[in-house]
């Protein structure tokens, strides 16, 4: 019986040597998850609340600040092109009223050299009926 002693002993070894190192390996790993929590821990005390309140608010400004000089700039060029176009349709108005007032002109001149014509025409017609002498005035006129 010396010997079943014997080989309980050397198993009885072997696993306590299985459980020593097994119990090793799960502190080893068990205490990773502690140790990023204690880094992060000790960082993140670096920063007050009001640090980062005033870093957020001071990053939270030069954002509106940078949005502010851009809608500056985009109005100052809206600007020079609303002024360039208003510039072209008042160019463009002067020449539609330029050439309307060279039609006017023409108009006037058409109808001065028409107005005349037009009474000798009805006094033709009043005279046609006298005969022969209208046929003259007609072809004098």
């Amino acid at each position: 019986m010396g010997k079943l002693k014997s080989y309980q002993e050397q198993l009885q070894e072997i696993v306590e040597k299985g459980i020593n190192a097994a119990e090793e390996q799960q502190k080893k790993i068990a205490a990773k998850p502690f140790e990023y929590a204690e880094k992060l821990e000790s960082e993140a005390r670096e920063y007050s609340v009001k640090t980062l309140r005033k870093r957020y608010d001071g990053y939270s400004e030069s954002l509106f600040e940078q949005l502010r000089s851009l809608n500056s700039r985009f109005g100052n060029f809206a600007a020079e092109l609303v002024a360039k176009l208003e510039k072209e349709a008042a160019e463009g108005a002067d020449t539609v009223s330029e050439a309307a007032e060279e039609v006017a002109e023409v108009a006037q001149e058409a109808k001065k050299s028409v107005e005349p014509k037009k009474p000798a025409a009805r006094k033709t017609t009043a005279r046609k009926s006298s005969g022969s002498s209208a046929k003259k005035s007609t072809a004098s006129a």
